[in-house]
């Protein structure tokens, strides 16, 4: 699934990084649909957290060279990926006007979560320092 990740010579590289940084892009020019009262609210708050699975897995590529820093921030990662998801489901219920601009988006954050713990188990089980 993963390729080795001695032949990656960037984070830029890695299918996770490539994939949030699209969504945290599509999430962010929705984000500013949103009501003019919660463009600093809800808005903010699904901003930072699509932010955080980005750059979360560039810090932790950062730190590679220790193995468990590396998985502390995928982990970090994996959990701003849930909350953006929780976010998104808030905007599904509070604005029904939405939910055809983020339930896409959704699903998609939904399967990067999934592909962010197999690459956790990978480099915890495969990760040679």
């Amino acid at each position: 699934m993963f390729k080795l990740f001695e032949l990656k010579r960037s984070y830029k590289e890695l299918e996770v990084y490539t994939e949030s940084f699209d969504l945290f892009i599509k999430l962010h020019k929705i984000s500013f649909q949103l009501p003019k009262h919660e463009l600093y609210e809800l808005g903010s708050q699904i901003r930072r957290s699509s932010d955080s699975v980005v750059s979360n897995i560039v810090e932790g590529y950062g730190r590679r060279a220790y193995k468990n820093e590396f998985v502390r921030f995928l982990v970090f990662s994996h959990a701003s990926c849930l909350e953006t998801v929780c976010h998104i489901d808030k905007i599904t219920q509070l604005y029904p006007d939405m939910v055809e601009l983020v339930r896409p988006i959704q699903g998609k954050y939904e399967i990067l979560s999934k592909k962010l713990f197999k690459f956790i188990s990978y480099v915890i089980q495969n990760w040679k320092v």
